[in-house]
């Protein structure tokens, strides 16, 4: 029996046998009605708009309620621009307000979206619906979702609505809808990692995020070296800069998150002012909106940070020479006088041969206004408010893996050997590997949140953020070096490759996955691996689905950067009662060009034998367990070992 000072404190919860008899009947109640839909998405890297997209039609599952709803008595159009309300609800009203007929238009789209609105929250209980409810209309909609169409509550379901349109609240009444449509359509929303980098908003997908109740993030390489900046790891700072000036995203630094360039534009202007910086002319796949900078000087900004990274990367790994990354020393293997390198025995042309700031004797060294400049971006990043609130965020509801309903989720890989064994990885004067290791991972990133600002602990664990960017055994990164430095300086296209780890062969082996869900204590019949980072290929024939069907991998490519590698744009796996399914993505500039009619193509993963349940969930398991425990407190009340608090 449970310890009698636990059951007085539940006690206190519920205070008589009734009480105690009414939350049991609850709990096995939920526990028998049906799963939530879970939702995974990876690899969003920035692409806010085609991220709302996603989630406003949770891969088609919305268009499907629409045509079971509406499709023998509404024309395509209407059940289109239905599904696009639902995603883009302030244009669509905004261009809908000043048409003649608004009113009836708003009278007649509450109807429809109070249908679907109905019909997605159907297996859901009234509470939960209400907590997802928007709190300045929850009343208004938890009446209308409970009313029906029998001749005694017609007019007061008409009263309503047409008091909403005449306090002329209809425009926000139709949002507050749609976002309850989009939050019940995903129960749970989990993210396997990489966020940022390359598209212009992670801040908004951030944002959009954020305002989800159940939410688990597996932290991608894109997203570590972002966390470590917050905290303070000049080479991240470095690093998110240069890749933000790279993707011409200087709306995210500047506008979204407060970070001031105006010290990196001055110091990049005048010490490479006649310099062309051709090869560090930004790519322009998104325009700025606020702050639009001249490209020529972009590429001044973009080399002036880049060379600060490279001297940075230096000094870091002559540090830790525990991370066996001495081969991306590549400084000092320049010959300054000639403009040339030499690498692994091979002599190469640099493309670029201006280095004004590096001293050829001591090539590390950062000048003092490399050094004021790096150290002012810093303080930018630390007292970001939003950017502050999003890494805390990141920190709070995220991990390297998570194990969720029976499945596996990680973003990149299990370093593993050439014979296909788990890797050993020398971490905190151990070596470790498989869940062992990324367990020793997520101790040591948290360190780095959790130590105290400036001590060696946390100092050495930020220095680790950055391993996990691009280290030859990091868990995000999965290959054996992330090769820069050459892509900028060398035409040769040979010295650019990157190798994969292992691992990447092996998860198309259905032995080796079935040994990953055992390195994790999951069921090899029930289980499945979710794994984002690498772009799947259709194009070239690839597959999202590896190992026998127990590893799914939903990064196709939603960032713009990959559509001409991989021919779509993304997957994302749905989870729900009755099935597992991968949805392949077009584009989003296709499916906005098709006027939102291009729906993703499904694919089966497993189609469940019958409907799984709450109780069948980790959700169910801890309801079970608080079942348990108040069948003992009824236990204690009629023995009177607890006394009841009339």
């Amino acid at each position: 029996m449970r310890d009698r000072d636990y059951l007085e404190l539940l006690s206190q919860k519920y205070p008589t046998i009734d009480d105690a008899s009414v939350e049991i009947i609850n709990l096995e109640a939920i526990s028998k009605l049906p799963k939530g839909t879970e939702y995974f998405l990876s690899d969003i890297h920035g692409e806010s708009d085609g991220f709302d997209y996603l989630l406003g039609t949770s891969s088609g599952v919305i268009r499907e309620k629409i045509e079971i709803l509406f499709r023998n008595t509404l024309p395509e159009h209407d059940r289109v621009e239905l599904q696009i309300l639902i995603v883009d609800t302030k244009n669509v009203v905004n261009n809908k307000s000043s048409e003649k007929e608004f009113a009836d238009w708003c009278r007649i789209t509450i109807y429809r979206l109070i249908r679907i609105c109905k019909l997605v929250t159907s297996k859901y209980t009234r509470s939960k619906i209400r907590k997802k409810m928007p709190s300045n209309f929850a009343y208004i909609l938890d009446e209308l979702l409970q009313t029906d169409s029998e001749e005694n509550k017609e007019n007061y379901y008409f009263s309503i609505i047409n008091s909403i349109i005449e306090v002329s609240a209809a425009d926000k009444f139709i949002s507050a809808l749609c976002q309850l449509i989009r939050q019940c359509s995903v129960d749970r929303l989990h993210i396997v990692g990489d966020i940022y980098d390359r598209g212009p908003h992670p801040d908004k997908v951030m944002e959009t995020i954020m305002t989800f109740n159940e939410v688990d993030i597996a932290w991608g390489n894109h997203d570590i070296h972002w966390m470590g900046a917050a905290k303070g790891s000049l080479i991240c700072v470095a690093n998110a800069v240069r890749l933000a000036i790279r993707y011409n995203n200087f709306d995210l630094l500047e506008y979204s998150y407060g970070i001031n360039l105006r010290s990196l534009s001055s110091f990049a202007n005048d010490v490479y002012k006649d310099d062309p910086c051709e090869v560090f002319k930004p790519n322009t796949l998104d325009k700025n909106i606020y702050d639009e900078v001249d490209k020529d000087l972009a590429a001044k900004m973009h080399k002036a940070i880049s060379i600060i990274q490279f001297k940075l990367e230096c000094q870091l790994i002559k540090r830790h020479p525990n991370y066996g990354m001495d081969d991306r020393i590549l400084l000092d293997k320049i010959d300054y006088d000639k403009g040339t390198i030499t690498i692994e025995g091979k002599t190469y042309d640099l493309k670029d041969k201006n280095f004004p700031t590096i001293d050829k004797n001591n090539p590390f060294e950062l000048s003092e206004g490399e050094n004021t400049l790096i150290q002012t971006l810093a303080f930018s990043f630390a007292n970001s408010h939003t950017l502050q609130r999003h890494i805390n965020y990141m920190y709070a509801k995220g991990s390297i893996y998570k194990i969720f309903n029976g499945n596996l989720l990680y973003h990149g890989c299990i370093p593993t050997k050439e014979d296909g064994s788990f890797d050993e990885v020398y971490i905190d004067s151990q070596y470790l590997s498989g869940r062992r290791y990324l367990k020793q991972v997520e101790d040591k990133v948290r360190k780095a949140f959790y130590c105290e600002v400036g001590s060696e602990e946390q100092l050495n664990a930020l220095d680790y953020c950055w391993y996990l960017w691009c280290g030859p055994k990091s868990p995000l990164f999965g290959k054996n070096k992330m090769t820069t430095f050459e892509r900028y300086f060398i035409d040769d296209k040979e010295i650019h490759k990157e190798s994969y780890n292992p691992y990447y062969y092996y998860v198309d082996k259905k032995e080796y996955c079935e040994k990953i869900l055992k390195e994790f204590d999951l069921d090899i019949e029930m289980s499945h691996i979710v794994n984002g980072h690498v772009p799947v290929k259709t194009h070239k024939g690839e597959s999202p689905i590896k190992g026998g069907g127990l590893l799914l991998v939903i990064d196709g490519g939603l960032s713009k950067a990959y559509h001409k590698s991989t021919g779509i744009g993304g997957y994302t796996l749905i989870s729900n009662s009755n099935m597992m399914m991968i949805a392949e993505h077009r584009p989003f500039n296709e499916v906005v060009e098709s006027g939102f009619k291009l729906s993703p193509r499904s694919i089966i993963v497993e189609r469940f034998i019958r409907r799984i349940t709450v109780g069948e969930t980790d959700i169910g398991k801890e309801l079970s367990k608080r079942i348990d425990d108040l069948h003992e407190l009824l236990s204690a009340y009629r023995s009177g070992i607890v006394k009841e608090k009339m």
